[in-house]
C-alpha cells in the first residue's frame, strides 16, 4: 500500500491483504512441490490447492469440480468465450455479449469474429443497464453464448444478471442454448456470487480485485458443459488448463475471497456512504460534471465523473502530483487514447467522454481522504479550465 499518498484506484487493483500476503508466503516455501507428483511434497501441494478449490466453491455454492484455476481474470474471460464457443460451434455460430464488456471479452468475440462467428453486441441505456427488450430480439437459434459483466469496471453500472438468466430460460429450455458467462471481476466480495440464485452457467474471477494476489483467477464452469482448453501440454484443471498451478497464488484468492466474503456486508455500507457523499459534494461544488453509470444501482466503491472541458489525463497527472491516485477509465486500456467505449455506448460524446475520472474507494480510504481529493480536485478543475483555450463548459 502507498503510505505516502491516497490510493483511490482499487477497480484497477488492490494492495494484498496482510493475512493473504503471509499465507502465501508461507506456502510458497512449505508447499514447494509439483502437485503433479506423486511423492509427499506433490500430494501436499495438491491438497492445498484442493482445499482453496472447495472454499472458493463454497462462496459461489458451487462443486468443487466447477472452479478452474487460471492465471488472471483475463485468461479466464478468455478460457470462458474462446472455449465454449469453440466447443459448441457444432450447434451454432453467433455470440451476444453487452456493448460495455471488459476488453478481455471483447477482444475475444473479435478473435471469434475472424473465425468465422457473428456477434451481436447489446445496447446499454444512458446508465449503463443492459435494455433487456433489445437484447430478447438478438437471440437467435444459433446463438450459443451470452456474455454480460455483473457489473461494470469503468462506471460501476451492476446489471441485472437475474433478468438476463430468466430471459434465457424459454430458449435454454428447448435446446440448452445459449450459455450465460459473466465476468464478476468487479463484484467479487461485493455482490452475492450464488450461480445457482444468478442463474448463470459461467462466471469470472480474479485475485487483484479482492485484496488477493495478482496472476490468479477463476472460472466457474458448470457441471456438465464442454469447454474446449485454450493452454495446451497438461491435464491439470480437469484437462482445460494445461501448466503446473501456482499454489501460493491459489491459496491465496481462496483467503482473500474468505476475507472479503466476510467482511462485505459492513464495507458495502461503509463504502456507500463515502461514494454518495463524494458524488453529492461534487457535483454541488464543480458546475458542468456529469456523473456516469447508474446513480443508484451501482458498486459502493465507484465514482466515474466526466468533466466538460477538461481532459482526463490532465486530471490524473496533476492530481498524481498532488498525491492522489485515481485512474480515468479501465486500467487495462491506460495507454490507449481513443474515448473510453463504455463512455460512448452510454451515450456520451467523444470529448466528454475524454473527461472521465474514475475514483474507486477501498478497505483503507476515510472521510478525511475524500475531502483532501474533493479540495484537490475542484482547484485542479478550476485551473484547467482558466487555463483552456476551449470553453466547452461554459456553452452547454
Amino acid at each position: 500500500m502507498i503510505k505516502s499518498g491516497i490510493y483511490l484506484d482499487y477497480a484497477a487493483t488492490t494492495p494484498m491483504d496482510k493475512e493473504v500476503l503471509e499465507l502465501v508466503h508461507k506456502t510458497n516455501i512449505l508447499e514447494y512441490g509439483n502437485p503433479g507428483s506423486l511423492h509427499r511434497p506433490g500430494r501436499l501441494a495438491k491438497k492445498q490447492i484442493e482445499k482453496a478449490r472447495t472454499e472458493i466453491a463454497g462462496h459461489l455454492q458451487a462443486d468443487p469440480n466447477e472452479i478452474i484455476f487460471t492465471g488472471s481474470g483475463t485468461e479466464a474471460d478468455n478460457l470462458a468465450i474462446l472455449g465454449v464457443a469453440r466447443a459448441h460451434k457444432h450447434h451454432g455460430k453467433h455470440i451476444i455479449i453487452s456493448a460495455i464488456e471488459h476488453k478481455a471479452v471483447l477482444e475475444s468475440a473479435l478473435r471469434l469474429k475472424n473465425d468465422g462467428f457473428e456477434v451481436s453486441y447489446a445496447p446499454v441505456d444512458k446508465n449503463g443497464i443492459l435494455d433487456i427488450a433489445k437484447f430478447k430480439k438478438l437471440l437467435r437459434p444459433d446463438t450459443i453464448l451470452v456474455s454480460v459483466m455483473y457489473a461494470n469496471n469503468e462506471i460501476g453500472t451492476i446489471q441485472p444478471i437475474c433478468a438476463i438468466a430468466k430471459t434465457l430460460l424459454s430458449f435454454k429450455q428447448k435446446t440448452g442454448y445459449p450459455l450465460f458467462h459473466t465476468d464478476a471481476c468487479q463484484t467479487a466480495g461485493t455482490l452475492s456470487l450464488d450461480v445457482k440464485a444468478l442463474g448463470i452457467d459461467l462466471l469470472t474471477i480474479n485475485g487483484s480485485k479482492i485484496y488477493g494476489p495478482k496472476g490468479v483467477g477463476c472460472l466457474y464452469l458448470k457441471h456438465g458443459i464442454n469447454l474446449e482448453s485454450q493452454i495446451v501440454g497438461g491435464d491439470q484443471e480437469w484437462h482445460k488448463r494445461a501448466g503446473t498451478e501456482n499454489v501460493s497464488l491459489i491459496v491465496g484468492i481462496a483467503k482473500a475471497l474468505d476475507i472479503a466474503v466476510s467482511k462485505q456486508e459492513s464495507e458495502n455500507a461503509r463504502l456507500s456512504h463515502l461514494r454518495d457523499y463524494f458524488i453529492d459534494k461534487i457535483q454541488k461544488t464543480i458546475p458542468q460534471v456529469h456523473l456516469n453509470g447508474h446513480p443508484t444501482k451501482r458498486l459502493p466503491n465507484n465514482i466515474n465523473f466526466s468533466f466538460a472541458g477538461i481532459e482526463g489525463e490532465s486530471l490524473v497527472l496533476l492530481l498524481d502530483q498532488a498525491k492522489i491516485y485515481c485512474s480515468t477509465g479501465s486500467a487495462c486500456s491506460s495507454l490507449d487514447l481513443s474515448p473510453s467505449h463504455v463512455l460512448l455506448a452510454i451515450g456520451l460524446t467523444p470529448e466528454l467522454a475524454h473527461g472521465s475520472l474514475r475514483i474507486t474507494l477501498g478497505r483503507e480510504t476515510t472521510k478525511k481522504d475524500m475531502d483532501t481529493t474533493i479540495r484537490e480536485l475542484t482547484k485542479i478543475v478550476n485551473h484547467l479550465r482558466n487555463i483552456s483555450s476551449v470553453k466547452i463548459y461554459e456553452k452547454k
